[in-house]
């Protein structure tokens, strides 16, 4: 049985602000690259955009990705593997439209 996943948080006892700081700031970043273009879209193969953070979208990208992004942003920044067998760390995600785009999700140091 695998080793469950852990954030190494003991959510017992209760963080200062600056601890709570220290712990944001070791987040990772979440980049976000254009790998495939099926149909029309503003974005072109190759584009890349980052989270900050978890909650700080990053400026540019179109509503209707951001929202199926977002279902992914955590699984991504706390480490947690992707489907895929080949490369676990990183999600590769569609855009809601059929003909639309696939995008690489994965986290990066900031």
């Amino acid at each position: 049985m695998a080793n469950k996943l852990s954030i190494n948080l003991d959510i017992n006892a209760p963080l200062s602000y600056d601890e709570y700081k220290e712990h944001w700031s070791n987040l990772y970043k979440i980049e976000i690259k254009l790998t495939d273009k099926i149909g029309e879209c503003e974005h072109q193969l190759g584009d890349i955009f980052y989270y900050e953070n978890p909650y700080k979208r990053p400026e540019g990208v179109c509503f209707a990705l951001l929202h199926v992004l977002d279902l992914y942003v955590w699984r991504v920044v706390l480490g947690f593997p992707s489907w895929n067998e080949k490369s676990p760390a990183i999600y590769r995600i569609h855009c809601p439209d059929h003909t639309g785009t696939i995008w690489e999700m994965n986290r990066v140091k900031a």
